[in-house]
């Protein structure tokens, strides 16, 4: 009996062990938000085609959002505090690898610049959008505590799904002429190299604008600071610390 019940065990933990050796080990204080808050939607634009750049970026090999567990536990009260107005936070890019963004210089010096491309920087040649502070060749995102996200509406109708075959209107469109974003309508879509992108631009109605505010200020009440030049752009001071490479895997 006690050779079955330590052959059982062996079994178990060999199981356990298989099981673990599948999923990804996080390095530090990493996590998965959906660990945190499995509320929280996501849509992680850079392991898909719907992004500036067009294509997958390097290291994103999951839709997945990683973060610092103090990140995580803060962005769960922020859920927590605009659920009680029917709102969802939705998370946009989370870490980032290091290989991410050097994907991007990479595709900010190719020399091209396609009309999908264009919608996301109408004014701007994309090589120009490191030097104007757009895009940064070492981001926060890979410390692991920056946070691109939107809010949510959860009355509304948000079905409306992103088609790589349409011609959309440049990201400064108005809400109906550009690409699907599924959320509130901030005045511009996600990732717009543009001044109408600016937290504090004159250019937005007055709707765009409370939603803007609702947003800061629901993330500064959990210790979140806002990128001035994009809206959906939030880091958390002290979080976070050295810059990291690895591959984001599915949970």
């Amino acid at each position: 009996m006690k050779l079955m019940a330590a052959t059982a065990l062996t079994g178990l933990v060999l199981a356990v062990g298989s099981i673990s050796a599948g999923a990804q080990a996080l390095p530090g204080d990493f996590v998965f938000l959906r660990d945190i808050d499995p509320t929280i939607l996501q849509d992680i634009r850079y392991a898909r085609s719907n992004n500036f750049v067009g294509r997958r970026l390097s290291g994103y090999d999951a839709a997945e959002c990683v973060v610092k567990r103090g990140v995580g536990l803060a962005l769960k009260a922020v859920q927590q505090d605009v659920g009680k107005q029917k709102l969802s936070l939705k998370v946009l890019d989370c870490y980032r690898p290091s290989r991410a963004s050097r994907d991007m210089v990479v595709w900010a010096q190719n020399g091209r610049e396609t009309r999908a491309e264009r919608r996301y920087n109408p004014t701007l040649p994309k090589k120009d959008l490191f030097r104007l502070g757009y895009i940064a060749e070492r981001s926060q995102h890979s410390t692991g505590a920056a946070i691109d996200l939107t809010l949510v509406d959860l009355a509304a109708d948000n079905s409306a799904a992103f088609d790589p075959a349409k011609i959309y209107a440049d990201c400064t469109a108005p809400e109906a002429a550009r690409a699907p974003e599924g959320s509130v309508d901030m005045g511009t879509g996600y990732d717009c190299s543009d001044v109408k992108s600016h937290t504090a631009a004159r250019t937005i109605t007055p709707a765009q604008r409370r939603w803007r505010n609702t947003l800061v200020a629901a993330m500064a009440k959990q210790g979140f600071v806002n990128y001035s030049k994009e809206w959906w752009h939030f880091s958390m001071p002290g979080a976070g610390g050295e810059a990291y490479d690895f591959p984001i895997r599915r949970r």
